[in-house]
């Protein structure tokens, strides 16, 4: 039987591709909340852009959810930008209470208000998470505590919007939550069976499942210093 789990959307945000920080490509990671319900397509949302398509976008990373419940856990941790901790605040295009990624699992399926939705990666936290929050050490807290949030890929079209309805339907793999999923990316000593498994789970994104192949080799050494810090 699939666990009930039930929450309601408390904004949706879109975002539109600009210049951000001198010598920097553009970015799209500032995002508003929406008035109106927006087509969800299985390219992504009506009036959302992404900067850089090469890392950004796709079919499989074609919505970001972030957990508004992890929002105090980061005013405490910079408590003299409190303030800046609310939905859409990390780029994210939903917000929800009650959902995170220890509740959830990768391969869930749920329907996300009129459309139906599925989750298949995690997020990767980049430099620009640094440069928007004005917080040096943000992609790499993203990292350390798995609260990244997660992206869907999109069964079923539809409308989506702010008082939605975000309900599990279909559980695949419940031995794989989002947590678990998360932490085995970002770990360096990660055990290669666990690699193996999770590079053969045909619902994990492409990209996540390249990575997990890599990862087999004990002697793979990952650089995310790029990534994490520009």
């Amino acid at each position: 039987m699939t666990q009930h789990l039930e929450a309601t959307i408390l904004d949706v945000f879109t975002g539109k591709a600009r210049d951000r920080w001198e010598g920097k490509a553009p970015s799209a990671i500032a995002k508003q909340a929406a008035q109106d319900s927006l087509w969800l397509s299985k390219t992504g949302l009506s009036g959302d852009e992404q900067a850089d398509t090469a890392v950004h976008g796709g079919l499989e990373k074609v919505l970001h959810h972030y957990a508004a419940d992890h929002m105090p856990h980061w005013a405490a941790a910079w408590p003299e930008q409190a303030e800046f901790f609310n939905p859409g605040c990390f780029g994210e295009n939903i917000s929800s209470h009650g959902l995170t990624e220890e509740s959830l699992c990768l391969g869930d399926i749920l329907k996300m208000d009129g459309a139906t939705v599925q989750i298949c990666q995690g997020r990767q936290p980049c430099w620009k998470l640094n440069m928007h929050t004005g917080l040096p050490g943000m992609a790499p807290a993203f990292q350390k505590t798995g609260f990244t949030g997660w992206y869907y890929r999109v069964l079923e079209e539809g409308n989506v919007a702010a008082g939605g309805t975000i309900r599990l339907i279909e559980r695949l793999h419940p031995d794989w939550p989002l947590s678990r999923v998360i932490a085995a990316r970002f770990n360096p000593r990660l055990d290669a069976a666990e690699a193996a498994e999770l590079a053969a789970m045909e619902v994990l994104a492409e990209g996540w499942r390249n990575a997990f192949a890599r990862k087999v080799d004990p002697a793979f050494v990952e650089n995310t210093d790029r990534r994490l810090k520009g």
